[in-house]
Parts: C-alpha cells; structure tokens; sequence
C-alpha cells in the first residue's frame, strides 16, 4: 500500500485535518519558500498532532548544526534535503534521511547511484527553483527506479491523477502539497479525495 506524505502544513487546521484523515506524514517546510514555518511554530503545532503521525522537515542546505537543532526541537522523524546536500552530508544523521533529485531528463536519474539514504524523492526540474512548484514531469522515465529504490514521488500531484501517477512510477510514498489546496491553504475536502483515491 502507498504512503501519503501532506507537506507543507502551517496552520492549526492543518493538523486538526490530518488528524481526522490520519496520512502517514505531514511535512514542516524549513526552507525558504512560500510555506516556510518558523520551528518555534512548528513545534506548537507538532504538540497538538496524532502520535502515529510521522513528522518530516523539509530543509535545503541548511547547515548540519541548523538541522540537528531544528530536529531536536521538533522531534522529526525524517529529515528531507533539497538543496546540494551530499551523501557525505546525509550520512551525519541517525534520524531516517529523505533526499529529493529535481527531474528532468533520464541523465538526472544517475545521480541518485551517488546517495545512499533511505528514501529518493523525485521532484520536477523547473530552472531556478528547488522544488515544491507543483509541476509534473515525466513520470515515464520513473518506471524502473522504484524496483531498486524506494521512492517518494512529487510534483504535480492531485486528486484527479494520483491513482495513475501510482500506477506508472509504483512509489513507496506519494508527497503531496499544493494539489490538496485552495487559495494557498490546505483544502480539507481536496486531502480527503486524495486519501480516499489512494486507500479506496
């Protein structure tokens, strides 16, 4: 059965949400970006969660110091790198390690023989972002790396193509974040048709 990582959460009613539709994580953004939350927050809202909820943070080149602290804080379960985190980097945690690659042509898949970490996040290659755009690439060029390695698929995610975006890639793990909202925020009836699309 395919996991369900909701990231991007920032708000009380976020969590108010996962806890009634229980996906196995929920992702605090600590980089840069439009749904950053400050950890003090995170935090907060972390004490108000389901416990058999994972907790992911989400960093990009943060320093090892930054991420320790940021994990201590908010007792994460999984740390996930966006940035040009290496594996040297990767391999100074013991928490369960997520590193994400940006998608855009076969070629980008070899980097992934570099990293040895727990799982692969496939994200879209969009000049000048890191990630986190909502755009879809070609899943196609996915469809052997799931038999190797264990994969969490995103970008470009929504209810309406969740269950072929499954079907072709075979994920271990869909990571959804704008595709479940509305005006910016999360949409409690968009991450219940997501979830109800993946569990049936």
């Amino acid at each position: 059965m395919v996991e369900i990582k909701i990231c991007g959460l920032r708000r009380a009613e976020d969590i108010d949400y996962a806890n009634i539709l229980k996906p196995e994580y929920i992702g605090f953004v600590f980089a840069k970006s439009k749904r950053q939350i400050d950890p003090y927050v995170a935090r907060q809202l972390i004490g108000g969660l389901d416990k058999g909820i994972k907790k992911v943070g989400v960093f990009l080149n943060h320093s090892i110091k930054e991420v320790k602290e940021i994990e201590r804080l908010c007792n994460l379960d999984v740390l996930q790198f966006h940035g040009d985190e290496d594996l040297e980097y990767c391999n100074n945690f013991e928490t369960e390690v997520w590193k994400a690659f940006l998608i855009k042509d076969e070629k980008s898949l070899e980097l992934l023989e570099k990293y040895k970490v727990n799982k692969y996040v496939l994200d879209t290659y969009i000049e000048g972002a890191a990630g986190g755009t909502g755009q879809q690439f070609n899943w196609k060029l996915a469809t052997t790396i799931g038999k190797t390695k264990s994969i969490v698929l995103a970008g470009g995610l929504f209810p309406e193509n969740i269950k072929k975006a499954i079907e072709i890639v075979k994920p271990a793990i869909v990571d959804v974040s704008s595709g479940v909202e509305t005006n910016g925020v999360k949409d409690f009836e968009k991450i219940k048709q997501l979830i109800k699309k993946i569990r049936g």
